[in-house]
């Protein structure tokens, strides 16, 4: 097996690499832009790299064999991934037959105003990650609050998904409680602390920038809005949410239990799954729905047929039909083929000879930090795992920072800014598959007026051209 490393030529290692990104450019961006046809499938992309690298392999002289166990290797690793996606799409079923989501946007409708729908959903997305440390949880609960408001008043979707995206992530990635947060720490042997205050640098910025948009937007939005029609839409959304569902005090027990669960650092999967048996349990007791409709609402998500003969006044009901363990198996399929891509770019270490190629050539600080968001952008969207990507760039930059008397604070800053931050915005990664899912909206359509992540990685990049805040050790910077 290691001859057969040996014998593959550089190109030929790393071929399958850019033969993906070909295959994703032309079928999300080139044939709907210029050959007017729609975007095409995902998933079909990433079969057709994962079948070139599979015939490219065998034609080198590797068994199938040999290609299936790294294959079903890494397919391994998806599967928790994969249980976060089905337990989230049970969640969302829960929490809307049950009372829950319905009681929030009933509420969060009679309080928040139009005038500032995006802005709010940006910020009451970070508060909440922040809290949980976690961006799939914020965004597909509190997240799906929000656009279901975002819709009863008529505000973009498109906008709103990328402001509770952005809102999301920045607490993903400044919580303490974060997984992407302590991992891309212990990658790179940095205390947690200051691998969070170095982030600080450019998140904060960031973050202010988007707010500002965020505001504005919602402003423009608020005073084009014909307020005759808002008010009577408001109005008769009210009544639908009141009159289908009985609202009390206690369905606000499923979204505690996720904050506790996130707080504790207990098991997500489990405490995703707690909370949606305890919003079962509370759809039983409060609601009208037959046993067979709440398993249903499990099952492939709530259905305004549900409701039986109650006349519809508004468009809020239909808002509500989502959720439900089926409800994600799309994304379910694309993870899974994502995840048998990568093993057959482990059979032949494509990832890490690229980067050996490259870390030979650096030089200077500000070349070695701009590298390593380069590259680490680039290890992101090949793998779809910033845990991956993380100790991946982590073993093979920490040498070189040391060398040049970088702190490492700025590598593991760089491996979020352009790891975290970014994964997002692509349809293809886990979490641009999980935020169609949650959201219903795809990370092409909303990363244009996803602010926080493009704000915070132009930030990173001036920061590297110029050597600001590219610490040196010798520097007291705590």
């Amino acid at each position: 097996m290691d001859q057969k490393k040996e014998e593959l030529s550089f190109k030929t290692a790393v071929a399958p690499i850019a033969v993906f990104f070909m295959l994703i450019l032309y079928g999300l961006f080139i044939h709907p832009q210029f050959v007017g046809g729609g975007m095409l499938p995902v998933e079909i992309m990433v079969l057709l790299a994962f079948s070139f690298n599979s015939i490219s392999l065998l034609s080198h002289g590797y068994s199938w064999k040999v290609i299936e166990s790294h294959v079903s290797q890494k397919v391994k690793e998806a599967i928790p991934v994969v249980m976060i996606l089905l337990c989230i799409g049970v969640l969302i079923g829960s929490w809307i037959v049950s009372g829950t989501i319905p009681m929030l946007i009933y509420y969060g409708i009679s309080v928040i105003s139009a005038d500032w729908i995006y802005l709010f959903s940006f910020v009451i997305c970070i508060l909440f990650s922040l809290l949980t440390g976690t961006s799939w949880g914020s965004a597909g609960t509190i997240g799906v609050v929000m656009i279901g408001i975002a819709q009863v008043y008529g505000a973009d979707t498109t906008i709103t998904a990328a402001a509770i995206v952005g809102g999301s992530f920045f607490g993903d990635k400044l919580s303490p409680l974060s997984d992407t947060t302590n991992i891309a720490s212990l990658a790179t042997d940095v205390e947690l602390m200051d691998h969070i205050k170095s982030m600080l640098y450019t998140t904060l910025p960031a973050a202010i920038i988007a707010a500002i948009i965020y505001g504005i937007l919602s402003i423009h939005f608020g005073n084009t809005v014909v307020q005759d029609i808002q008010v009577n839409s408001i109005a008769d959304s009210l009544i639908d949410l009141s009159t289908i569902f009985h609202f009390h005090i206690l369905l606000l027990l499923p979204l505690v239990i996720v904050l506790w669960g996130a707080a504790s650092g207990r098991s997500i999967v489990l405490t995703l799954l707690f909370s949606a048996w305890t919003a079962m349990m509370l759809a039983f007791i409060s609601q009208d729905f037959s046993i067979d409709q709440i398993f249903q609402a499990f099952n492939k998500g709530f259905d305004q047929s549900m409701i039986g003969e109650y006349q519809v006044k508004s468009g809020v009901i239909a808002i509500l039909n989502r959720g439900g363990l089926y409800n994600l198996i799309e994304g379910v399929v694309i993870c899974l083929l994502i995840f048998a891509f990568i093993g057959t770019l482990q059979v032949t270490d494509a990832i890490q000879r690229t980067l050996s190629s490259i870390m030979n050539s650096l030089r200077s600080a500000r070349a070695t930090v701009m590298t390593t968001l380069l590259t680490t952008l680039l290890v992101n969207l090949t793998t779809s795992n910033q845990y991956a990507t993380s100790f991946i760039i982590g073993e093979a930059f920490k040498k070189k920072y040391d060398q040049l008397k970088i702190h490492r604070k700025v590598l593991s800053r760089s491996i979020e800014d352009a790891g975290t931050m970014m994964e997002n915005l692509a349809p293809w990664t886990p979490s641009g598959i999980f935020m169609l899912s949650a959201l219903g909206v795809s990370a092409i359509d909303y990363a244009p007026y996803q602010f926080m992540s493009l704000a915070n990685i132009i930030i990173a990049m001036l920061y590297a051209l110029t050597g600001i805040a590219i610490f040196k050790k010798t520097e007291n910077h705590e």
